[in-house]
């Protein structure tokens, strides 16, 4: 057995009491409190990244493509469902799934109230799964295949200011000439608590805005794209670009809603300051800690230097002693951080308030690569700083160390 490794099993604060055992302790626990709160943050960093992201790509896709225009920007040119780019997608690995949209703006009439809303239009291909997390109350739209539906969801916001539920109808009126209105049946309620959507979006059948326009039953407002993986946007726009039609213009919807992602991208610079402190504290507390360890133990260092000992054997058994310590604290802190994520996750503890952080619990995400990642930083980052203590073993003397008390 290497004779380093046994000595600091020996010293460890299994084997020894008073002093030792509570430096030990206490070492162990800063270890283990560092880690679990560095969990515990990335996981709720990773939560509300994931919550907001996947509401408003579920609202919108991950790319809008639609044609170039001036003017009303609540309205679009119409574009076709046989262009080029919707006829060839499904050849594209990348890309998931493609549906039509289009926006109509609106008057809603409610019994005492009148608000300015804006209707967009789907049809059956819509992601409805992906939406159906947004729906707090009834269900999404039944479509008909010979004509336009008169179901909408309405955002639960405005159902709230214009007092409508589900089951009741409402009048809608269009600006254009000459006015027209269309009577519609709420459905369903969806909240997203972001105000982009929640203050003035309803979602309805896009034949209606076709019938409103005089579109033919091919043309469409745009069309939102969904790829594979929404962490390669940047990587995905060239490519798309080049299958775009020529009349379109392709819109990064990172871009199209930058106050929200760039928000979201604020917050990681706040948990990296965060896990860097972290780990500076408990790369000091592991360093100060063990040179109280090896004050401690002067006297057995004499010892082992007069019986032969070299001062690699020396340094050693208190690196090991230190990795020891750091062992038993990531393993504590897992087991702390990971076990009140996953009752965070199940049982949603602890509320939020929807009005300030877009969602009503504090979310959770398990990102084990980074889990992964943030213990071997701790481990490498608090091994290394061990030896900065252990280098002061070379200068102490065997006779003075002896008499040391």
């Amino acid at each position: 057995m290497n004779l380093s490794y046994f000595i600091a099993k020996r010293i460890s604060f299994k084997r020894t009491g008073g002093f030792t055992g509570t430096i030990h302790r206490i070492a162990v626990a800063s270890v283990a409190i560092g880690l679990a709160i560095s969990l515990i943050s990335f996981m709720i960093l990773g939560g509300f990244q994931n919550e907001i992201s996947n509401k408003v790509f579920s609202f919108t896709g991950h790319y809008q493509g639609m044609k170039f225009m001036s003017g009303n920007a609540f309205e679009e040119s119409p574009t076709s469902t046989k262009s080029d780019f919707y006829q060839n997608y499904p050849e594209v690995d990348f890309i998931k799934h493609v549906q039509v949209y289009a926006h109509k703006p609106g008057l809603l009439k409610g019994d005492q109230e009148v608000e300015g809303v804006l209707l967009k239009g789907v049809d059956k291909n819509f992601d409805s799964l992906t939406f159906k997390a947004s729906i707090t109350k009834g269900r999404f739209i039944h479509f008909s295949d010979s004509s336009a539906s008169n179901e909408i969801l309405l955002s639960k916001k405005v159902a709230n200011k214009l007092l409508l539920d589900i089951g009741e109808s409402v009048t809608m009126y269009f600006v254009q000439e000459p006015p027209r209105f269309r009577r519609f049946e709420i459905v369903g309620l969806y909240e997203t608590y972001l105000e982009n959507f929640d203050d003035k979006i309803l979602i309805g059948d896009i034949q209606t805005i076709r019938n409103l326009n005089g579109w033919t039953d091919d043309q469409v407002g745009g069309f939102e794209i969904f790829v594979d993986d929404p962490s390669k946007l940047d990587v995905y726009i060239d490519p798309l670009y080049e299958i775009m039609d020529y009349d379109l213009k392709l819109i990064k919807i990172t871009d199209k809603y930058l106050e929200i992602f760039d928000w979201l991208t604020l917050l990681n610079n706040n948990v990296y300051v965060f896990l860097g402190l972290i780990l500076f504290v408990a790369a000091f507390n592991m360093v100060s800690i063990l040179f109280i360890l090896i004050m401690e133990r002067t006297q057995m260092i004499g010892i082992l230097k007069a019986v032969g000992a070299k001062n690699s054997q020396i340094r050693k058994i208190f690196v090991w002693n230190g990795i020891r310590i750091i062992g038993r604290g990531l393993l504590i802190g897992n087991a702390i951080g990971l076990g009140l994520g996953f009752l965070q996750d199940q049982f949603k503890l602890i509320p939020l308030d929807p009005e300030s952080y877009y969602m009503a619990f504090v979310p959770i995400h398990w990102n084990w690569p980074v889990f992964i990642a943030m213990n071997l930083m701790i481990l490498l980052v608090t091994t290394l700083v061990l030896f900065v203590p252990a280098m002061l073993i070379s200068n102490i003397k065997p006779i003075k160390a002896i008499r040391f008390d």
